[in-house]
């Protein structure tokens, strides 16, 4: 005879929202306040994002002082002659190809980890692997002027390693918060660990221009680099896997969180890890997730890594002010975020809208106008295309926060492992798009740029029409807690 159902057991199939507003029926007290553990990890986490990314994206700033040109040389060899105000800094003769092969590689590094961090993170323990990644990543940042000085094949070398170890930051971010986040706090969790990566974008270009304008370019490295050791200080002594390890939370912080927790988002490790390869490699939703982060990388990529050379062409500017308008951007990207975020969770506590609505909303109001402007940017002058980058470059971080909380959605227990899949795609785009577009500026200084533009627009369109067709938001079958105990990796 079939067993009765309880009373307080919400129905099988029902959705993560239901089964966490069941679970707040059962434990209505809610625990806030600004100075809990949850909001000083969130806050930890988020300066280790910044950090970590500001150390990835210091060449982007650094190389236009390393160089003679950044458009113009066909040597490759290093330069004897001084830096501009006989400071004795060496600069180098790096023609576009060789800066854009300089610029991807720590993306061919980030392609050896990505994937197998989310493996580690969940045999190991996230903690362990983001403080790992966390210490080499400030290494090997120190280390980009000694390697600059040995040759070219040496600072390759130094930012593939950086690679390596910065592909197991990216994921790490996302496996913390099935633990620690409350799932109506989850958009505004991720969206402020995800601006740290656009608040880096803003410090990197502003204050690093402002340290190779003043002390010369091989401070953004040695600062940069010693500020992720102090990160990891505060790391150590703060941040833990889940409130159950936290050695300082209350026991009813501890209740809140633990309780409000889907018990899909229960760690794999408990019952023997497990992946469903064949079930993941067949889900559309996944897919969907997939092909749309494959599409906002090669945007993104293309206006981080390359935005302040392209600033630098257009406007002729020195390196200081060239900073100051490449953090423009990122500015604008941070107040989009926040307040998307805090108007995605208000609409998911509030049941306006289905949760897969909820996210293909925001998705299209992250990728529609990149799609559409960047087509338009060629034909307008300097500081209407600047105006449309920034707006849609703000837009865009909509899209990316839709999809990382939607890896969470499908597959809260797998999100690590599912995160390190996206950013494995999007980074093979990544890594593509500095050579890429060193080629067809060598090619063509003008309607190089008019060609990147379109490439970055161009690729926006599919992912969109995917992501709406295909996406969902409810937990996956292959995710649920019956499949995990009967299929073995």
């Amino acid at each position: 005879m079939a067993p009765v159902p309880d009373a307080n057991t919400p129905e099988k199939g029902s959705s993560t929202l239901q089964n966490v507003q069941h679970n707040e029926q059962l434990h209505p007290n809610k625990v806030s306040g600004f100075c809990l553990f949850r909001c000083i990890q969130t806050i930890i986490l988020f300066f280790c994002s910044t950090i970590s990314s500001s150390q990835s994206m210091s060449l982007a700033i650094a190389i236009i002082a390393m160089v003679n040109n950044t458009s113009q040389h066909n040597q490759s060899s290093v330069s004897h002659e001084s830096h501009q105000g006989d400071t004795g800094v060496p600069v180098y003769d790096w023609n576009p190809e060789v800066q854009g092969n300089i610029l991807s590689s720590l993306s061919y590094g980030s392609l050896f980890t990505l994937i197998p961090s989310g493996y580690l993170a969940g045999v190991f323990g996230t903690r362990k692997v983001l403080g790992l990644g966390l210490v080499m990543t400030s290494l090997m940042t120190i280390l980009i002027p000694l390697a600059a000085s040995q040759g070219i094949i040496w600072i390759i070398l130094t930012r593939v390693t950086h690679g390596i170890f910065q592909g197991l930051i990216n994921v790490s971010f996302t496996n913390f918060w099935i633990n620690w986040a409350h799932p109506k706090e989850c958009s505004r969790t991720l969206g402020i660990c995800s601006s740290g990566f656009l608040v880096a974008n803003a410090f990197t270009f502003f204050v690093g221009g402002l340290i190779s304008d003043s002390l010369t370019w091989p401070y953004i490295f040695y600062i940069f680099g010693s500020l992720g050791f102090v990160c990891f200080a505060f790391f150590c002594f703060l941040v833990y896997d889940n409130p159950m390890t936290h050695p300082y939370i209350s026991d009813s912080e501890k209740e809140y969180i633990v309780s409000s927790l889907p018990k899909e988002a229960s760690s794999p490790t408990s019952l023997g890890w497990s992946l469903p390869i064949k079930d993941m490699a067949r889900s559309l939703p996944l897919w969907a997730i997939i092909v749309a982060s494959f599409c906002q990388s090669f945007f993104f990529a293309s206006m981080i890594v390359m935005l302040p050379t392209l600033i630098s062409n257009m406007f002729e500017s020195d390196i200081r002010n060239t900073g100051f308008l490449s953090s423009l951007p990122s500015v604008a990207a941070v107040i989009i975020l926040i307040i998307g975020t805090l108007i995605a969770d208000h609409l998911t506590s509030k049941n306006i809208f289905r949760l897969v609505v909820l996210r293909k909303i925001f998705i299209s109001l992250g990728m529609l106008p990149g799609a559409a402007l960047f087509f338009a940017v060629p034909y307008v002058n300097s500081y209407i295309a600047v105006s449309f980058i920034i707006f849609c470059f703000g837009m865009q971080t909509l899209s990316v926060v839709g999809t990382q909380v939607n890896t969470v959605d499908i597959a809260s227990r797998y999100s690590g492992f599912v995160s390190g899949i996206t950013y494995f795609f999007g980074m093979i785009i990544s890594l593509m798009v500095p050579n890429l577009t060193g080629l067809l500026i060598s090619q063509d200084p003008i309607n190089g740029w008019k060609h990147i533009f379109f490439i970055s627009a161009g690729v926006l369109f599919p992912g969109w029409i995917f992501f709406l067709i295909f996406g969902d938001a409810e937990i996956q079958h292959w995710a649920t807690e019956k499949t995990i105990m009967v299929t073995r990796f």
